[in-house]
This record gives C-alpha cells, structure tokens and sequence, in this order.
C-alpha cells in the first residue's frame, strides 16, 4: 500500500468538499483496491486512483486546472473557470491547501425563509386554511431586511400572521418597558406585515396592571392582537384581565378574525392533561398557542376538537407551536447518540435555554424530521386536527451570520 500513500491532496480535498471526511475514506479504502491503470502509466498509482475517486463522484473536471474539481469550487463561491479566483497571484488550490480562502458563505435568511415557505406550502396543498405563524426574525419580510426595505413576496404569501415578543415590554427585563428605539423597529415590521394583509400578534412579558393595559391597548390601536404574559415560561392563564382583551362571541374561523389569544406552553402547574384541557376550555379566547404534548403524552384530534370552540359558544382556532431553528432534547425525534456523536447540522446548545440546540435548518436531514413524512413533527401536528403553526427560532439566522461574521 506504500504506493498509495502519495495519493494526490487535489483528490482528497475535491472528496473530502464533495462528501465529508468519513465517507470521503471509506469510499477511498474501496477504490485505491480497485483502480485500474486508468492514465496509461504501466503502474496503478495515486493518480490512478484519484481519477477513480473523481469518476465515481463525478468530480473529474477541473475547468481551470488548479486542483480543485470544478464541484468544490462552486461550493467554496469560486470561479471553476479561472485557477486564481481572487486575482492575488495564489492559486485556489494553494489557498484551499494553506486554509487562506475566505469561508464559503450562505444566504442564511433566504434559507429561513424557503424553509417556511416549503412548510407552508407542505401544509396548506393538503389543508387549505391552515395558518402559518413565524415568530421573530422579523428582518426576512423585506429584501434587505429593513422595515422600509423592499417585501419579499414569496415569503410574505406563505404567511397568515408573524408574531413578536418584547415589543412593548420585556426586551431587556420582563415588566420593564421596551426601549423607544427597539419598540419602534419592531413597529415598523409589524405594521409593513398588516400593510401587507398578515396579522400582527405581540407578546409582552408584563404582570404590573399599569403595563398589561398599556401593553393591550398599544397593539390594539395598531390593529394588532396581543397577549401579556405574567411570566416568560408561559405556564398560566393570567388572572388579568378577568376576561380576554376584546372578548367576543363571534366565531372565528380566519386568523384575521381573532381579536385576542392565549399563548400557554408549559402545562408543570396542571397534574393532568384533563386539568389543562378543562382550564383552557373554560376560557373565551379567540385562538390558542399550545405544545403538540402535554409532557410527553402527544394530543389527540379528540383532544384538539374539544378545544375549538369558546365558552360563550363561539368557535376559535387552536395553533401548535412548533420551533424549527432548533433542536429540543426533550422531543421524540431525539437520539440518545447525539450527546456524544452528534449529527453534522447538530451545533451547539443554547446557553440560555438548556436542552435547546442550534441547528442548520437548511439541511435536508434536519427538515425531514420537522415535516414530509408520516414522523415527522408538522405531520403529527396536521393528524391531531390543529389549525395551524407557530414557528420558533425564525431569527437563528442571526446565530449563522454572526459566525460567519467571526471567521
């Protein structure tokens, strides 16, 4: 095996871009014993055997002959057809090889943005109506991601409303007013999304009476529905108001016909999944936020229609929250393996909510655990009957970019 052992760096780095490094060996284990004398040589050598590593994964062009195939050129953003695509007299070989190339960069907000839209239109072919929620990440309903900025059309069309946190109170401390400044950007994206026919729903974390009036009365003045909740783990009903905000008889079968909701996610201080089931029933909300589970017993469509209608006999909306910029280890997708051998889109975990880890939401694998086929999550979300999403972690776009930004 001696020979082999100068098996050229051009090859690895072209198998190594294509298919990722342990595949790339075990893929090159087979071929350096297959090989045949492909270059007319008279011996099998390591040129030999990277062009069978190269035909085998249809990396055997080089356009401009540096030795990167011209497949890891277009993936690092170089130009295939010119050897030194930066024009600093360094080949992008030898800058590959010296780890001098600037990083490959990704448009990490229009990655967000087709994930929703192929979630919306996943959900919708099948169930016209269903509501499409993203929370935060504000930025992706313009091109530029300014509230003046030009709209993103396509993203805009997958979606029936956005939801904001903080934008009254709770930006920097629960019960504490937002800053003008960032009250003020986040008005400017609301309002473009109720200019844009999308519902605008806020969620304050506020519990002094004072606050929760002003918080209500804030979102209502600008056609906004809202919710003040008394802590941010939002585990109760709050007491006030004794009754919803804007509290209505009237069926509710659009989310532009919600005039309230009740945003109720963590079920602790409930000792049964009837108890939860029985308090919100007991309420007059126009639509409900909720889990797919209480603890780890998931609701059934019996559940979910039990849940649709007020008690003042109206009939209301019920949306389950669902977070696809990250992984929770607390959900039935988890794997054990992954504390110790985690998944390539796996990243980090969430300093701030532990249990919760950052994903690339691009990646096909990760995408087919959240929706298309019968395990995965939006799936099991569409059997139980709900009426719609609520997306979390819109803005991990704002974790990608700022690694980028650090290379």
């Amino acid at each position: 095996m001696g020979r082999y052992r100068t098996l050229r760096v051009g090859g690895i780095v072209s198998l190594l871009l294509a298919v990722g490094v342990g595949v790339a060996w075990s893929l090159a284990k087979v071929l350096v014993l297959t090989a045949g004398d492909i270059d007319y040589s008279s011996q099998v050598d390591a040129v030999d055997v990277q062009l069978t590593i190269n035909a085998a994964l249809g990396l055997s062009i080089d356009s401009d002959q540096d030795g990167l195939c011209d497949a890891a050129e277009v993936r690092l953003g170089l130009n295939p057809a010119i050897a030194d695509s930066d024009n600093d007299g360094v080949s992008d070989f030898q800058e590959y090889f010296q780890e001098t190339l600037p990083p490959p960069t990704r448009d990490y907000r229009q990655d967000m943005r087709d994930f929703v839209q192929a979630i919306s239109d996943y959900a919708k072919t099948g169930h016209p109506g269903f509501v499409v929620i993203p929370q935060n990440g504000q930025e992706l309903l313009t091109a530029d991601g300014t509230a003046t900025g030009t709209p993103v059309s396509a993203y805009i069309a997958a979606l029936d409303g956005v939801g904001r946190e903080d934008t009254f109170y709770g930006y920097d401390a629960d019960d504490v007013a937002t800053p003008p400044d960032v009250r003020d950007y986040f008005l400017g994206f609301l309002d473009l999304a109720e200019q844009n026919g999308i519902q605008a729903l806020v969620i304050d974390y506020c519990s002094t009476l004072e606050f929760v009036d002003q918080s209500y009365a804030g979102s209502a003045a600008r056609g906004y529905i809202s919710f003040a909740a008394d802590q941010r783990n939002l585990t109760t009903i709050p007491s006030y108001p004794a009754t919803p905000y804007n509290v209505n008889t009237s069926d509710v079968a659009t989310l532009s016909q919600a005039r309230n909701f009740l945003y109720l996610l963590n079920p602790e201080l409930f000792a049964t999944k009837e108890d939860f089931l029985a308090a919100i029933q007991g309420t007059n909300y126009d639509l409900f936020v909720i889990d797919l589970y209480f603890n780890e017993d998931r609701y059934t469509a019996a559940d979910i229609v039990s849940l649709k209608t007020k008690a003042n006999g109206g009939s209301r909306l019920v949306v389950a929250y669902m977070s696809i910029g990250e992984a929770e280890n607390y959900r039935y997708y988890w794997q054990p393996t992954w504390a110790t051998n985690p998944p390539p889109w796996l990243e980090a975990e969430n300093p701030n909510w532990p249990g919760n880890y950052k994903v690339h939401y691009w990646d096909p694998e990760w995408q087919s655990i959240i929706f298309g086929n019968p395990n995965a999550y939006l799936d099991a979300v569409l059997a139980a009957g709900f009426d719609g999403v609520y997306l979390d972690i819109i803005d991990a776009f704002e974790y990608f970019e700022s690694k980028q930004g650090d290379r």
